[in-house]
């Protein structure tokens, strides 16, 4: 692919790309609101981190028994039945008087829908574009996704103060109703990439197919690692800066839009090979700011700086498809998804845990020391890795 233009002028990929940023535009609005909604009642750092990020916990238990479903099942009605399900848990959330309990109920729910999500979009994204464009094209959705947690999260935030919480799940709600009517009518019937019927354990061997491969292995802790510990960061804007936490994650979004762009457009093949660590670091060390306490512009500064480095994700999965039989591509890109979901739910919890027992702004700069030390760690370990040669 040569242009951008290219990518819109392939069949399909408008509507998924259409589909792709309704559901995204829903996930922003929605989980800003169900995170003021739990804050307000609890007070607690750690459920309001949970709440916005729980769903991305169940991911772990989707990726061990659904995700088979992801090269197993149409593209197309897997899609749309995911999106019906995530709609239909925020209209519940929106419902007033739901107990707590209730809230991580379908917030669990939902996070299992959406573990076999990723893995359908991701996959059929592949099976849409010819194989070098694959990067391109997830660079688009990228820049997408940041253009529309901007303005997601910079409208959820005033509709939030402005109206209610619940009356921004209830928008969630129809965005994600649209959504499900894109990817229904935009999108033809296709058949599913790979033969026989989704279950645990064809789910279970894939993944220990995927996982076997000691660099496939890496690429994927590369993946999971690092960017979920600064999600856990993320979280806690809420907790950090309550009144600001939405310019907080807009300047987030816009340093990740900036690094996608540099990355999928702007940077040669050969040296975006070797950007991965770099741009890992990158997203770890302004974080280490917040052990000071910062005003909310410096703050702000410091998030979109960091943000420019979730542009080695696109490196690091250009490198997975390599390493991937095109006939699990939806599974090996759903594994990723899920698993980095998990770990950005798991890295919530943690971050909660630490603002909990020290302070948001001690917690979030412990958390970036600890991503930074797992990118050393992973590349020392590459290169320490030196391949099975065969016998002569």
């Amino acid at each position: 692919m040569r242009s951008y233009q290219d990518l819109f002028r392939t069949p399909e990929f408008t509507p998924l790309f259409l589909s792709a940023t309704a559901h995204t535009a829903a996930q922003t609005v929605g989980g800003l609101a169900l995170g003021t909604l739990v804050y307000r009642a609890s007070g607690s750092p750690l459920l309001s981190a949970l709440s916005m990020f729980g769903p991305s916990l169940a991911q772990v238990l989707g990726a061990t028994v659904l995700l088979s479903g992801a090269d197993r099942l149409p593209p197309r009605g897997t899609l749309t039945g995911v999106c019906l399900v995530l709609a239909a848990g925020t209209a519940v959330l929106a419902l007033p008087g739901l107990p707590m309990w209730g809230v991580f109920a379908v917030v669990l729910a939902q996070g299992l829908a959406a573990s076999l999500g990723g893995g359908a979009r991701w996959g059929l994204l592949n099976e849409i574009l010819p194989r070098d464009g694959y990067l391109t094209g997830r660079s688009v959705f990228n820049m997408s996704n940041g253009l529309t947690q901007i303005g997601g999260f910079a409208t959820g935030g005033v509709l939030t103060a402005a109206l209610s919480p619940r009356a921004c799940l209830l928008l969630a709600t129809a965005l994600y109703l649209s959504a499900a009517a894109g990817t229904r009518l935009g999108l033809s019937r296709r058949p599913p990439r790979s033969a026989g019927r989704p279950s645990v354990s064809a789910t279970w061997r894939a993944n220990r197919l995927l996982l076997s491969d000691r660099p496939r292995r890496l690429t994927y802790l590369g993946l999971w690692l690092p960017n979920g510990l600064i999600v856990g960061c993320e979280s806690l804007y809420v907790s950090y800066a309550p009144d600001a936490a939405g310019t907080l994650f807009a300047c987030a979004a816009l340093g990740m839009l900036a690094g996608d762009v540099t990355v999928g457009r702007l940077v040669p093949a050969a040296v975006r090979q070797r950007l991965a660590t770099p741009l890992l670091l990158l997203l770890a060390a302004p974080y280490l700011l917040f052990a000071l306490r910062p005003a909310v512009p410096v703050c702000a500064v410091a998030v979109a700086v960091a943000s420019a480095g979730f542009g080695a994700s696109l490196v690091q999965q250009e490198r997975l498809l390599a390493l991937t039989p095109d006939e699990l591509s939806g599974h090996a890109l759903g594994l990723h998804s899920s698993g980095m979901l998990t770990l950005q739910g798991v890295s919530a919890a943690l971050a909660g845990t630490l603002a909990q027992l020290t302070s948001p702004a001690t917690a979030m700069a412990l958390t970036a020391a600890a991503s930074a030390a797992t990118t050393l760690a992973l590349a020392s370990s590459a290169r320490r890795y030196v391949p099975r040669t065969q016998p002569a």
